[in-house]
């Protein structure tokens, strides 16, 4: 909580469940001790039946042990784009994002562990993420101008819920956590478990360090490339072909990733595929046509330069 900007709460997300718990609990007796306001924000999907009166539950124990302001939200999650996961996901940081705008929150403090990190690296593996990808969840970043911290990134899963009992709470048991429909609770459920048996419990510790050391690359890669997209831009618009050529391969993916979100690509659907075919344009030209980008964007090779 050190280091946010200006003098508004901090928001803790928590949904009730133990990590989010320890997190609200923690925060509660912390912040004051640093001269911060914290708050809690707890979001309703409607998902479950009981989901409103869990929410308010939760609202109702935040208020009792200091937390101001507290609020729930509820959500509407049908009709958004992408799998129930994905669409629940957007939907909540939605929700947390504006209730940090309402209240001029210095930051959002969310309550994922290493646990979590290394499921989402076994995820990312599985899809075949590249570096950005297995860098999993970073500890800070910011959306749409609001801090999202995760102070609990290397704190084992076992120590929130010693925490809850120490306290004497009792969390709330997600059903989605143990649905196999979902991947990341067969990843939780069954995949991560038997690694564990397979590799010894700091198999765990392990893939949330490989985060951490890819996110560091990941880091000056980007600054690398940051330069590389600078140094290609074709004084008559679009990039240099001739410049793009010239950078390593693991530069100039990177320079095209960003300049697609730079032209409106949509992050969330901007896919190796599409990078990988601007990439052709580059270095395996054939005189082929322009390639789709996300949101209708279309990028064509044209006297020696990548153009919209």
């Amino acid at each position: 909580m050190t280091g946010l900007p200006g003098a508004g709460p901090v928001l803790v997300a928590c949904s009730g469940g133990a990590d989010s718990l320890a997190l609200a609990a923690a925060t509660a007796f912390v912040a004051p001790r640093l001269g911060r306001r914290a708050g809690l924000v707890t979001v309703d999907h409607g998902l479950q039946s009981g989901s409103a009166e869990r929410a308010e539950r939760v609202a109702r124990w935040g208020r009792e042990i200091g937390l101001d302001p507290v609020e729930v939200v509820p959500v509407i999650v049908a009709g958004r784009p992408g799998g129930p996961e994905a669409a629940a996901r957007e939907a909540r940081y939605d929700a947390l994002l504006a209730a940090a705008r309402r209240y001029g929150a210095a930051g959002i403090l969310l309550g994922h562990t290493r646990d979590d990190q290394a499921e989402t690296v076994l995820l990312a593996l599985a899809r075949g993420a590249g570096p950005r990808g297995l860098a999993g969840m970073p500890p800070r970043r910011e959306r749409d101008g609001v801090p999202l911290l995760r102070p609990l990134l290397d704190v084992p899963r076992d120590d929130t819920r010693e925490a809850c009992a120490a306290l004497g709470l009792t969390p709330w048991e997600d059903p989605h956590n143990a649905d196999p429909a979902y991947a990341r609770s067969r990843v939780r459920a069954d995949v991560l478990p038997a690694l564990v048996r397979a590799l010894g419990p700091g198999v765990v510790d392990n893939l949330a360090r490989t985060a951490r050391l890819l996110a560091a690359d990941n880091a000056a890669l980007d600054d690398v490339a940051a330069a590389g997209l600078s140094a290609a831009r074709a004084a008559e618009g679009g990039l240099s072909v001739d410049g793009l050529a010239a950078l390593p391969a693991a530069v100039r993916t990177r320079v095209l990733h960003a300049w697609a979100r730079e032209l409106g690509a949509s992050p969330a659907a901007l896919s190796h595929r599409h990078v990988a075919a601007l990439d052709a344009l580059v270095t395996d030209w054939r005189g082929q046509g322009a390639v789709h980008l996300p949101g209708g964007l279309l990028v064509r090779r044209h006297a020696g330069r990548l153009t919209t």
